[in-house]
């Protein structure tokens, strides 16, 4: 018998060990995990939203670094047409403070970031009806640093508290993102209850 020449054809064996060696030249991409830096920039993302917010607490309860006080504030929220005042006035700076340090110890961490984030809602509400925008405008009053800080307590609700936590190893840590978007529904409609059901007359003077 006398040998046959073989012809290497389009789809033959040949080819695909050819196309089997090429993709296996091709740089592997090292997969997205989570890792320490991720842990890191929540811890400060909490010190700095759950932080901001402790301070204005200790201003509203206690009057330091020159806040208003409880009365002072109270007087704030009759003049924006809030009924209850002096209770919600309490109930404002308690909630800064309590929900501000879990935030930062991150203790029932989608919940908390979800009533600070109630908080912002009603600030940047009244702020806008009264025509507050931008630094230049407002000044003091400004409405972006209100933004930022209801905007960076909501990304705390999905994201979770990272490892470096109380909450670590919790369903909602484990689960961040069901969670979280359970507890903003709460802090959303927590914010428009209050500012609809206790608001009765047209606001005037600054927040």
């Amino acid at each position: 018998m006398t040998d046959q020449p073989t012809s290497i054809l389009p789809g033959s064996g040949s080819s695909g060990f050819g196309a089997q060696e090429s993709s296996s030249t091709r740089p592997t991409l090292r997969p997205l995990v989570w890792n320490g830096g991720t842990d890191i920039g929540l811890l400060i993302l909490r010190f700095a939203v759950g932080g901001t917010f402790f301070a204005h607490g200790m201003q509203k309860v206690f009057g330091m670094w020159g806040g208003p006080g409880v009365a002072e504030f109270a007087r704030t929220l009759d003049r924006y047409g809030y009924q209850q005042s002096t209770t919600l006035s309490w109930v404002t700076g308690i909630t800064e403070l309590v929900a501000g340090a879990f935030v930062v110890l991150g203790v029932l961490t989608p919940l908390a970031a979800a009533a600070l984030l109630a908080i912002k809602i009603n600030t940047v509400l009244l702020k806008m009806v009264n025509g507050f925008f931008i630094a230049s405008v407002a000044g003091a009053n400004a409405v972006e640093l209100d933004v930022v800080l209801g905007l960076a307590a909501a990304a705390i609700i999905f994201t979770g508290p990272g490892h470096i936590a109380l909450d670590n190893g919790r369903a909602w840590h484990r689960r961040p993102a069901s969670w979280g978007a359970l507890a903003l529904v709460v802090g959303v409609a927590a914010a428009v209850l209050v500012y609809v059901m206790l608001r009765s007359t047209p606001v005037s003077g600054t927040p």
